[in-house]
Order: structure tokens, then C-alpha cells, then sequence
């Protein structure tokens, strides 16, 4: 098996090889080789978590994980969720608010449940969907990979950042996006990240930048075209991607390239759906929508760290100006009905990065939800305004696989779509 290896330092990179590793030898050698740097969670210095060789990344794709290990690391996962759910609730305590939530969104899951099944379906039996690969050290550094019947080397893959109010967020939100996308000759990587409070919001974007290294130096191993790469996120995921690429932007123009496990330019795009890209004007927003100030302001570890995360003032520093060359074509895309995230954010940050001259286009979908063009849209089949927004920047050059954004079967009767979308708490 070939695997990149990187001599770093710090946290950079200073010279790529290739190295051939026995089979037998496979394990030990990654567990160090995608070991992240020492990372730090609500200020103090976590210890690395040591692993079995058995649980780490083997490199080879297998085609099932054995039954015993799926109920394995479905408990081990319970436990872990239960756990900190306990622990949220000390946060959230029992609120008017969160309570009319809780039955909203039982209320929307129940309308969609049919369609939801039909999902959980693919991603749990589809010869396609490789899930809970190793990616790094931390809890939940796993990501699923959506491969095309044949990867020849030339797919175009995109790395996907899934949303959850930072909170609850999980790779499998991802299985609907991943389903168009592999059909369609895309691979897929929905990339999971410790959400809060088991990490704060450093913690996501540094499992996020180590999941990007992992993509870029490896995803040419299944069949993935390493000049036709790109980043997406919905929501908190679009912000967290966000704030991953500016960071290593700005490195990138500080160090150079070859000092880095990855770089910015190595993605063509990134794709923002329904993100907020500006914490500041978000604190009042969310706390009016029930994600309360003291909770927000805990997630993001402090008032203090709010503009070091927000990549609309990142950009518009003056010190962030010679890493401006360096972003992908940043593609925002929002409904114009959402009340979770305005699309205000995307029109801000859009003209935050037109001020620097960067490279920014803006898809706005009419009077849609922050769930119409990410759920309800593709179970209603046919055209499906995002995806095909998606596929045009991908296949800019083949038009026929761009069309193929538009048809796609219907998964649920209108009337449960309208229904869910009318008790929607997002």
C-alpha cells in the first residue's frame, strides 16, 4: 500500500513522500502518519488518545464492516452521545423554547420519515457508502466516502462538511447530498467532527483541517482526481469549512506551500450552503431563536474569540490581504426564506470578499427554507436548483452531466413535504 507521509513539525509539513508499507505494518505506520498536531479544547491541552492498531485507518477500503463491529461502534457511539447529551442539558436546562423545538422537530422528522428511511437504507447497505474511515487521533475523526462503480482516477471529489448548529452535527446528514453526488460520478467525503461540548469551536475546525489533509493527500488512492477537487458545508458545516480554508490561506502566505499538510489552492471551489460566515451578527439572532447567548458564546469559547472565527472579518483584515489569491472561487448559496441563517450572511460575506477581489459567486433560491434546498428539495425530485449549481461548477465543460442535475425520483407525496416544511423548526 502507498501512503503519503509527511515530515512535519509544528504542525507543518516540509517534504511529501511516498512509502511503501507492508500490509502487516499498515496500521502502526498511520496511527502516527495522520496523528494531528497537539490540539487544545476550552484551554487546556488534551492528551492523544492511544489506539489498537485494529482501530485505525487500514488504508483499503473494505467492502462491510463485519456485524459485530457495526453494533460495536454504534454502542461505543450511544454511550458517548448519551453522555453528552446529560451534559448539554446542564447548559440548555428546560426552556419554553426548546421544548416547542423538540416537538417541531419531532413533528418534521415524522412527515419525513418515510423518506428518511429510504435514505438510512442506502447508507447503511449501499455497496457505495464506506463509512467511519479514520481520518485522525481525536473522538469522532471519521468520515464516510461515497464511491462511484468506477473510479478510474479522473472523479472529481468533493470534501463535505455537515451541519448541526454545532451542536449536533453528524457525517450520515450527509447521505442525501452523497447519493446525488456519487450517482453522478462524484466521490464523496462527509466528514465527521467533535461537536459541542465535547470540543469547542477550535476543536471542529481543526478536525476539519486535519480531515482536509487526509482527503487531499489520499483521495487519489480511490480513484479521485487530485486537480479537480473540492470544499462544501451546510450551515454550521459551511461556516467551520469556511474558517478552515481562510486559516490555512493565511498560513499558506505566511509559510508556503510546501510547509503545510495541505493547501487552499488544492481546492477549486468551496461551496457555502446556508452558512453564517459573521459570529457578531449572529449572537442576537440565534439567542431570539431559542440557541441561547451563554450557550452560543460557550460553543464558540469565549466573546473574545469571535472575530478570529468569523471568516467575513477575517478577510476583510488588512494582514489576511496576501493570502486573498489563495481561496478557491468561494460559492455561496442561500435560501431566501431561511429563518435559521438569513441570507443576509452570504450577501455580506459575498461583498466582503468582492471588497478584496476575490473570486465569489451567489446562487439565491427563492423563497426557500434553510431545509427546502438541502432535504425537501431533493426528496421532491426533479429539478433540484442546488445540485445543479453544484454540478455546473464541477462540470463546467460537460453539459450533459449537468442536466443530470434535474432528474432525479421522487421520494415522498408533496403533501408530507409541505407538512414538514410548515412545522420545521430550522
Amino acid at each position: 500500500m502507498t501512503v503519503v507521509r509527511s515530515k512535519s513539525f509544528g504542525g507543518f509539513a516540509c517534504k511529501e513522500t511516498k512509502v511503501e508499507i507492508p500490509d502487516q505494518q499498515q496500521d502502526d505506520e498511520l496511527s502516527r502518519l495522520i496523528s494531528p498536531s497537539e490540539s487544545f479544547s476550552f484551554g487546556h491541552q488534551q492528551q492523544r488518545r492511544r489506539r489498537s492498531p485494529s482501530s485505525e485507518f487500514s488504508g483499503q477500503i473494505q467492502s462491510q464492516h463485519s456485524f459485530r463491529e457495526d453494533v460495536s461502534h454504534a454502542a461505543s457511539e450511544t454511550y458517548l452521545l448519551t453522555r453528552l447529551t446529560f451534559k448539554l442539558l446542564r447548559y440548555l436546562g428546560i426552556g419554553y423554547r426548546w421544548m416547542v423545538k423538540f416537538i417541531a422537530l419531532s413533528l418534521y422528522a415524522t412527515f419525513l420519515m418515510p423518506g428518511f428511511i429510504q435514505v438510512s437504507w442506502y447508507y447503511y447497505f449501499s455497496k457505495r457508502v464506506h463509512r467511519s474511515i479514520v481520518y485522525g487521533d481525536q473522538p469522532r475523526n471519521r468520515l464516510d466516502l461515497y464511491l462511484p462503480e468506477k473510479t478510474d482516477g479522473s472523479k472529481p471529489a468533493v470534501a463535505f462538511v455537515t451541519g448541526g448548529a454545532w451542536i449536533i452535527g453528524y457525517k450520515a446528514w450527509g447521505a442525501l447530498l452523497g447519493r446525488q453526488l456519487v450517482d453522478r460520478g462524484v466521490i464523496v467525503a462527509c466528514i465527521d467532527y467533535r461537536n459541542f461540548p465535547q470540543g469547542g469551536i477550535s476543536d471542529m475546525v481543526a478536525d476539519v483541517s486535519t480531515a482536509l489533509s487526509f482527503f487531499c493527500n489520499n483521495i487519489s488512492s480511490y480513484g479521485g482526481n487530485v486537480d479537480r477537487l473540492y470544499l462544501a458545508g451546510q450551515s454550521a458545516g459551511a461556516h467551520i469549512a469556511s474558517c478552515a480554508l481562510v486559516n490555512q490561506a493565511r498560513k499558506e502566505a505566511i509559510h508556503g506551500k510546501c510547509n503545510l499538510l495541505w493547501s487552499a489552492t488544492q481546492f477549486k471551489a468551496f461551496f457555502g450552503i446556508s452558512g453564517g460566515y459573521n459570529l457578531f451578527k449572529l449572537v442576537d439572532h440565534f439567542h431570539n431563536r431559542g440557541l441561547y447567548r451563554s450557550l452560543f458564546l460557550s460553543v464558540m469559547e469565549g466573546e473574545g474569540s469571535l472575530a478570529q472565527h468569523s471568516p467575513e472579518i477575517v478577510v476583510s483584515s488588512r494582514e489576511f490581504q496576501p493570502a486573498v489569491p489563495l481561496l478557491p472561487t468561494m460559492v455561496l448559496c442561500h435560501g431566501t426564506a431561511d429563518y435559521s441563517i438569513p441570507h443576509s450572511s452570504s450577501v455580506s460575506f459575498a461583498e466582503a470578499l468582492g471588497r478584496v477581489n476575490a473570486n465569489v459567486v451567489t446562487n439565491f433560491y427563492k423563497d426557500k427554507t434553510h431545509t427546502d434546498i438541502i432535504i425537501q428539495d431533493p426528496m421532491r425530485g426533479g429539478k433540484d436548483e442546488l445540485l445543479y449549481d453544484i454540478l455546473e461548477v464541477i462540470y463546467r465543460d460537460n453539459e450533459a452531466e449537468v442536466d443530470r442535475g434535474r432528474l432525479d425520483r421522487r421520494m415522498l407525496p408533496e403533501i408530507l413535504l409541505k407538512l414538514a416544511r410548515k412545522v420545521s423548526p430550522f
